[in-house]
């Protein structure tokens, strides 16, 4: 689950990199736009990943690298 997370988050910071620097929506581009279905099933999925990647910074494991 926290591999999932974290590269969905890492998606998600792509496409928002993408949107500042050059205003394209690489998510919206492959799903069919910002409001198709899909679009914002991939949105919603990238923000409950960037939710759970939260739970890192409260994790003693999580900074040493340790399972």
């Amino acid at each position: 689950m926290d591999m999932l997370a974290l590269i969905l988050s890492i998606i998600g910071s792509i496409n928002w990199g993408l949107v500042a620097l050059f205003k394209f929506d690489l998510v919206a581009w492959l799903f069919g736009g910002q409001t198709a279905m899909l679009s914002r099933v991939v949105y919603a999925l990238i923000a409950l990943a960037g939710l759970w990647c939260i739970s890192f910074l409260f994790r003693k494991n999580a900074i040493n690298g340790d399972n």
